[in-house]
């Protein structure tokens, strides 16, 4: 017999509280997303040591063809051959670097932006696939800027490491090894303890100043996060007349920023400062070793040039690394967030061997379910009842009671503390969660649209349909006449969240998109609750009319609008105290009763305060 889990974790509410990763975990993160083009790669780093073999050699030839020039005028045919060889061979390796550079460029673009791709999309899903739990909890603003800055990073990072970090150790290989091979021991020592010195030095300063970096990507996670929450919230501003409060809260966040910003300024400097002394150092001891050198007659001009050519070629590079390095660690934290999104637990999955919902008139039970949303407070408790296939149940009960929960459960946003939930005799968590909610379909209390247009809103339903199935839908729901009378029909603007259209112009929108989804179930939350009595008495006649044939769960707190249901559930604090049909339950005398009431006699306190509103009310 198949066992679940009780409980399910609780998870923490945004990347930030998960653990910190190292940066060897980030790497190794990264990896494989590398390695699916692993010949890519391999091409790639040949042509890296091609490139810097090629941009070694350059000085080589410069010293042959400067000592060319010092032989003996009693020797033409060498004074004419050497230099023209060694010019030739000079351009060969000045294109050669080029073109194996470029080549390079070329072989890991594709593996690069694919990397980054990937990564956000992969990003993009499992966010998708988070509980409902995690986007309660979830600070947008603060989200979106880590998931941008982290997918930046990749990209960055990729970049840095083989395009700037491993050529430049390439490069001091190669030129350590022809120092010692070819002259004094002196100017390797010199160049090797320059090197260890440097990059310990970059190394220490750069740690010491990386949670400066991780300071001020919190900071401004936090201020973007107030920001966008303001905006979102933009009417609520302008009613209560807060939009100083509101900027001087995003300032508070901006000049902690601002501080955290300065800090880091400073430290970089210092940073620079110390890098370019011990770089200025190594270089004068080394021209100092090579003059001597010469002086001594041990080495020759050419000597001279290529040792100096040498310098300045690490020079440049080693000069540079301090700043890649740096970038390459806030590459690291931007993406430690990124990664810590993903690790972020799923809580509902679906099980290794889930097989697709078969629906055969969708009969919905509640087996003795328990739930809550936190160990400490238990919403439900022991809820049992099923809807018959093709009939309606209507949910009533008092704000907090749990009804909302059980729509949530039903689309299995979260699982089960206890008992379990069925369609057709198969246990929610024994199928797949994407053929689970293709079978049910909702109208919501709260309707939020896309930012989009008309159009866009009603075929999300069904993705892919076609433009006489929209407007077949439309026209059900009682809402095409409408849309045919704007200037632009069904490629209206809606705008955020849908704020251009009413609420009774919302509510018939995402019924012609339940409509156009076809659902063999179909759940009611309180669908007219925010409307006006004639809208929705309207809308009701119109939810009456889809929920024919089809399994149906109403979650009301009007009573009026249920009274024809074939089962009423009352809850009560999470349980169900009653059950039975509205006349049953009105002459059972207790909780819907009461409620029954309560509701009859505020209908008739609006009929003395406005007739014709409250008309409206009772007769629906």
């Amino acid at each position: 017999m198949r066992r679940y889990p009780n409980s399910p974790p609780e998870p923490s509410n945004n990347a930030s509280s998960a653990p910190q990763r190292s940066d060897t975990a980030t790497l190794k993160t990264l990896f494989p997303y590398l390695w699916v083009y692993k010949w890519r790669v391999l091409l790639a780093l040949g042509c890296l040591v091609g490139a810097k073999l090629a941009n070694v050699g350059v000085p080589v030839v410069m010293k042959r063809l400067i000592d060319s020039l010092t032989i003996s005028p009693t020797h033409p045919q060498a004074l004419l051959v050497l230099p023209l060889g060694a010019l030739v061979a000079y351009g060969v390796l000045r294109v050669s670097t080029t073109f194996f550079t470029e080549l390079r460029e070329f072989l890991f673009a594709r593996v690069t932006q694919r990397a980054v791709r990937t990564i956000a999309l992969q990003v993009f899903r499992h966010l998708h696939a988070l509980s409902l739990r995690f986007h309660l909890n979830r600070q947008t603003g603060g989200m979106t800027r880590d998931i941008e800055r982290g997918t930046r990073a990749v990209g960055s990072l990729i970049s840095y490491t083989l395009f700037n970090i491993l050529p430049t150790l390439v490069e001091i290989t190669l030129v350590l090894g022809y120092l010692v091979t070819h002259y004094d021991i002196w100017f390797s020592v010199i160049t090797f303890v320059a090197l260890v010195t440097y990059i310990s030095f970059t190394i220490f300063i750069t740690d010491w100043r990386t949670h400066f970096r991780r300071t001020m990507n919190e900071l401004d996670s936090k201020a973007n996060t107030k920001a966008i929450d303001s905006l979102i919230n933009y009417e609520t501003v302008k009613y209560f007349g807060n939009e100083d409060y509101e900027a001087k809260r995003y300032d508070e966040g901006l000049q902690r920023y601002e501080s955290a910003a300065v800090k880091s300024q400073t430290s970089l400097s210092l940073l620079n400062t110390g890098q370019s002394l011990i770089i200025a150092t190594a270089v004068t001891l080394i021209l100092w070793r090579a003059t001597q050198g010469v002086i001594d007659g041990k080495m020759t001009l050419g000597d001279l040039v290529l040792v100096n050519a040498f310098m300045i070629q690490l020079y440049i590079p080693l000069n540079f690394l301090g700043v890649i390095y740096r970038e390459i660690k806030q590459s690291l934290a931007d993406m430690e967030k990124l990664f810590a999104l993903l690790d972020q637990n799923r809580e509902v999955a679906d099980a290794p061997d889930a097989q697709p919902l078969l629906t055969h008139g969708a009969q919905v039970r509640f087996n003795h379910v328990d739930f809550s949303y936190e160990s400490k407070r238990q919403i439900l408790f022991d809820v049992d009842f099923t809807i018959a296939p093709g009939t309606t149940t209507a949910v009533v009960g008092h704000s907090g009671s749990g009804k909302s929960t059980l729509s949530r459960l039903l689309f299995r946003f979260y699982e089960v503390n206890a008992g379990g939930i069925t369609i057709d005799g198969q246990d929610l968590r024994s199928v797949t969660q994407d053929t689970l909610r293709h079978a049910i379909g909702i109208v919501p209390q709260d309707t939020v649209l896309f930012n989009d247009t008309i159009e866009y809103n009603i075929a999300y339903g069904q993705p892919g349909a076609t433009k006489e199935q929209i407007v077949a839908a439309a026209r059900a729901a009682s809402i095409h006449d409408f849309i045919d009378s704007l200037p632009d029909g069904y490629a209206t603007m809606v705008g955020e969240r849908g704020l251009k259209l009413s609420g009774g112009e919302k509510q018939r929108v995402a019924i012609a998109r339940t409509l156009l989804k076809n659902p063999a179930i179909l759940i009611f939350d309180e669908a007219t609750s925010a409307l006006d009595s004639k809208a929705e008495q309207a809308i009701q006649a119109q939810l009456k009319e889809i929920a024919k044939s089809r399994t149906t769960m109403v979650i009301a707190h009007r009573l009026s609008t249920v009274a024809d249901a074939q089962q009423i559930l009352v809850l009560d604090h999470g349980r169900i105290v009653e059950r039975g049909t509205h006349q049953s339950l009105l002459a059972a005398d207790g909780l819907y009763a009461q409620m029954w009431q309560r509701q009859q006699a505020k209908a008739d306190e609006e009929l003395v305060s406005s007739p014709d509103d409250a008309v409206d009310a009772v007769s629906n």
